[in-house]
């Protein structure tokens, strides 16, 4: 038979759609041609199926060979496309069962010697694979990735002749089989820094439990040295497990970032911490093809920005429109990509570019335009999205002496918060922070007195609706940790409190 079809999975965002590998043989002048929009590394796979199939002691054809990758306007890239294309000239020359081959989807990129070698976002595929009812084969070090999709079938093979072997009948692939979870992943908590290790700090401690609680954004503001990184990395350890469905999630953006996927640690939650020269780019995502940035790779964790006032205005402004709606579109020329991007920021900053501004020690030398230009480089929307603002001081002395009382654990800490997190889910099926507005009405009423006293705050403060929206939906959080039906006068008061920075200058003046 001349033509023969096979199956395989290009790479697009987070998606794996299908590709039809169509190998037509003619007469004529022994040549390979590849078309359908490949990309660079995709026609050079025309050299290594050459040599794979010949290394293997199989015959490659002396025929014109016409590989067509459908459909033709989408791009393709990698090494993904070679062991498809080499069973597709397999099975025309009569080597390959053809019908056995339009029963699998194949990925997979050729060593010259026949050998299989891994290739990326492997988990968008198996799951589509598993919806289209095809099985999977692919390369032995893709298995552990591939069987996360519990629904999949999927086929491990470490050469071309396994392959071969497989789909004729005359040997059978061993099914893929996830990686036993590390250490780490089994009790992430327990490997998470202690938040016992942080000295003094009580309201920002407070404010760390509220915002684990509700899945806030946390602003913390404060001199050198005084723990807010100490504090941040603190989060995780706070926060319950990822579910299956939002692990599966998280693990399908670190499989289509490129960057390298561990799938014994799929169930952790991503703590990212980017350093702040990073570009927007990397931050939301982008190039060519588009990738996942850092709040796609923190999806369902935590993005920690430190010292947020170095951070490149743009790049921050960009995060307006993810932390509002959960996702970001990345569209390049010809290219458009969704990923998911639901993460919980947690960012710290300095009061003044020398850091001292507000301290006891009068040590601060910078001018009210200099704290004030320093504090513009954050843009009052991005403020107004983060639920609490967190001023910290310098840690006493005396709190640093090895006999000085601790604080709570993280595991006394994390019971409170997973109880608060129940209450959310048995009421609203979500966290507070994700509240829209019915479910706010129903869920954040508050009585006619606590009404007044926002309306007022929102006067006296010039605050935003928005900011209001997240005072409420705070104050929820709140109640919830005391495990009260309904917020109180104090909740309310609490949760105005943490706003203190909504407007960058005003917050200049009072540090200065």
């Amino acid at each position: 038979m001349s033509l023969a079809l096979a199956h395989s999975r290009a790479r697009t965002g987070v998606l794996a759609p299908a590709v039809r590998v169509e190998v037509h043989l003619a007469p004529g002048l022994p040549a390979l041609t590849i078309v359908g929009l490949p990309a660079a590394a995709v026609r050079e796979s025309r050299d290594r199926v050459r040599a794979a199939i010949q290394c293997s002691q199989l015959e490659f054809p002396s025929r014109r060979i016409t590989v067509n990758l459908a459909p033709a306007d989408l791009p393709k890239d990698g090494g993904r496309f070679d062991l498809p294309i080499a069973m597709g000239i397999l099975a025309a020359s009569g080597l390959v069962d053809v019908q056995a081959l339009g029963r699998v989807e194949l990925l997979g990129e050729l060593a010259l010697t026949g050998e299989l070698r891994t290739v990326s976002a492997v988990l968008p595929a198996a799951l589509a694979a598993a919806r289209e009812g095809r099985a999977l084969i692919l390369p032995a070090g893709n298995g552990a990735e591939a069987a996360l999709a519990q629904d999949v079938e999927a086929y491990v093979a470490r050469t071309l002749l396994e392959v071969v072997g497989h789909l004729n009948g005359t040997r059978q692939l061993a099914r893929a089989s996830a990686s036993p979870p590390n250490d780490a992943a089994r009790d992430a908590a327990a490997f998470a820094p202690d938040l016992a290790d942080v000295r003094g700090q009580g309201q920002a401690r407070r404010a760390l439990e509220v915002a684990a609680a509700g899945s806030h954004h946390l602003l913390l503001v404060g001199p050198p040295g005084c723990g807010k990184t100490l504090l941040a990395m603190r989060l995780p350890g706070l926060l319950p497990d990822a579910s299956e469905a939002e692990a599966l999630e998280a693990a399908v953006v670190a499989s289509a970032s490129g960057q390298g996927f561990d799938p014994g640690n799929w169930r952790r939650r991503r703590f990212r911490a980017p350093h702040h020269t990073a570009s927007a780019v990397a931050l939301v995502g982008g190039g060519s093809p588009p990738r996942p940035g850092e709040i796609s790779l923190a999806h369902h964790g935590v993005l920690f920005l430190d010292e947020l006032g170095e951070w490149q205005r743009s790049a921050l402004d960009a995060l307006r429109q993810p932390l509002e709606s959960g996702v970001v579109t990345v569209s390049r020329f010809g290219r458009n990509a969704e990923f998911p991007a639901r993460f919980q920021l947690v960012a710290a900053m300095n009061p003044c570019p020398c850091g001292w501004a507000g301290d006891s020690s009068s040590r601060c030398r910078c001018t009210t335009d200099m704290i004030e230009q320093y504090r513009h480089r954050l843009s009052g929307p991005l403020l107004d999205r983060i639920d609490l603002h967190v001023p910290m001081a310098r840690i006493q002395p005396k709190d640093l002496r090895s006999s000085a009382p601790r604080g709570e654990d993280s595991n006394t800490v994390r019971t409170r918060v997973l109880a608060a997190r129940e209450r959310q889910l048995a009421r609203a099926g979500k966290l507070n922070a994700q509240l829209g507005q019915q479910e706010m009405e129903r869920d954040c009423r508050l009585a006619p007195g606590d009404q007044c006293l926002l309306e007022r705050a929102m006067t006296t403060l010039d605050l935003s609706a928005r900011a209001v929206q997240r005072i409420r939906r705070v104050a929820r959080t709140l109640a919830d940790l005391e495990a009260a039906d309904a917020i109180s006068t104090l909740h309310l008061a609490e949760a105005i409190g943490w706003r203190q920075f909504d407007r960058p200058c005003a917050a200049s003046a009072s540090a200065a």
